[in-house]
This record gives structure tokens, C-alpha cells and sequence, in this order.
């Protein structure tokens, strides 16, 4: 499957960034997964954390040899999304540029829609 027919973009800097972190932690068997909760300011928010398993229905994204997984409740908000990382003034961190949020807060992690 392209890139360009894949539900959500795993960005180049976001892949960059999750193999560095792989191998500072020694264990490339890792995979960053992306997953919607409820709650934050605006009723949803964004959840990153490494894993090992890949679950049944879990979608795989894999990017400069590195794997994203996303669950498929979480995907549905997700479509059309592009995970990402970026390092600023704030601090770094990944993140989701969603164009399904009506309404993000000031922190970015959560949103509405």
C-alpha cells in the first residue's frame, strides 16, 4: 500500500525521531503507537507510548525502519492525520496535525471533534 492510500502520514521526522529513541533504548523490537483517549481540555487527547506488540486490528505504518501502530478506535479520529515531532520553545514531542479537530487547546494534545 503507498503512502499517499494510507489513512494517516508517519512524517519523516517523526520516524527520524522514534529510531534515534530506539536505540537509545536498546530494543529496535519497539514501536511507537499512537492511540485517542478521552478527556484533555477539548474532550479527546493524543496518546504516544512504545510498545512491542502489535494487537489484532491494529494498523502498521512502517517508515525509514521504523513501525507506527495505531488501534483501530483510535484510527477512526485519526484519518487524514499526519504524526509528526517537532522540538521548539515549549519542548519536543510528538504530535498529530488532524484536520478532523473542530476545536484543539493551547497545549495541543487534546481536541474535539
Amino acid at each position: 500500500m503507498s503512502n499517499m492510500n494510507l489513512p494517516l502520514q508517519f512524517s519523516e521526522t517523526a520516524a527520524n525521531k522514534v529510531k534515534t529513541l530506539l536505540q537509545e533504548e536498546n530494543n529496535p523490537n519497539l514501536k511507537l503507537r499512537v492511540y485517542i483517549t478521552g478527556g484533555g481540555c477539548s474532550g479527546f487527547q493524543y496518546g504516544f507510548t512504545f510498545d512491542e506488540s502489535i494487537n489484532d486490528g491494529d494498523m502498521t505504518i512502517e517508515k525509514s525502519g521504523v513501525t507506527l501502530v495505531v488501534d483501530p478506535m483510535s484510527l477512526q479520529y485519526l484519518i487524514g492525520g499526519i504524526v509528526d515531532y517537532t522540538e521548539g520553545l515549549q519542548g519536543s514531542c510528538f504530535f498529530v496535525n488532524n484536520p478532523n479537530a473542530t476545536m484543539t487547546c493551547g497545549c495541543g494534545s487534546s481536541f474535539s471533534v
